[in-house]
């Protein structure tokens, strides 16, 4: 079997950290598969253009491309039907399908201002470069330090913004139920790109979220908590 996998990295190679590219590990390890990385920096687009794609992740099975992460969590799913599935039928997979978009919105959207002027401390120089001058232009020319400047109090908000996974996960352990799914593994790949590339603490230790996410930290033998990352 032939996976391989275009990850986002910085400095180090061994330390990815785009919040899709974790959805996207997640949810091999949940099929049992496993996909040679490939690290791949912002300015290196030749890299996957040919595969018809600007961005990361883009997963190759026997050299045929397949982009985005959402996109990339189907196909696993209906080319692998005989390994574990990642949505546990075609209602859980149309429930994934909101939990993306809420993913991509309340998770990577709201911890995006308290880390953005980390993430380049993480990157050479000509990738720090093209990471602060396009984030910059998203935010009307403001600095990413004044981005982050007022994180202490958009915290407070961001972890309020989490009471309905907070009441849920007082009920079962997952989001997936009693056991984690894709549904988990979209949420998890924005703290998980957090916990990479900044030390601030996003959550508090007596919180359930906090709980559920040293619980996916440690799933498939440590995977996530073995790359490197600070300790928040």
């Amino acid at each position: 079997m032939s996976l391989k996998l275009f990850e986002l990295v910085g400095t180090d190679a061994a330390r990815p950290f785009s919040p899709y590219c974790w959805r996207t590990r997640l949810a091999l390890a949940h099929k049992g598969l496993s996909a040679e990385s490939l690290p791949w920096r912002f300015t290196e687009k030749s890299a996957i253009a040919p595969h018809g794609s600007e961005k990361v992740p883009v997963l190759l099975h026997h050299d045929k491309p397949v982009v985005e992460s959402w996109t990339i969590a189907n196909y696993l799913e209906d080319n692998f039907p005989d390994r574990p599935s990642l949505f546990g039928g075609e209602g859980g997979r149309a429930m994934a399908r909101m939990l993306n978009a809420w993913g991509d919105i309340a998770i990577v959207g709201g911890i995006f201002p308290l880390i953005i002027a980390d993430i380049p401390k993480n990157l050479a120089e000509a990738d720090a470069a093209y990471f602060r001058k396009s984030r910059e232009a998203r935010f009307g020319g403001k600095a990413l330090e004044e981005i982050m400047a007022s994180r202490d109090t958009g915290v407070v908000a961001f972890r309020k913004s989490l009471e309905v996974m907070r009441q849920t996960l007082k009920k079962q352990p997952y989001i997936g139920g009693d056991a984690p799914n894709y549904a988990d593994y979209i949420v998890f790949g924005g703290f998980q790109w957090a916990r990479v590339t900044s030390p601030f603490k996003l959550l508090e230790t007596d919180d359930p979220v906090y709980a559920w996410r040293e619980q996916l930290l440690d799933a498939f033998d440590g995977m996530a908590r073995k790359s490197p990352g600070y300790p928040v």
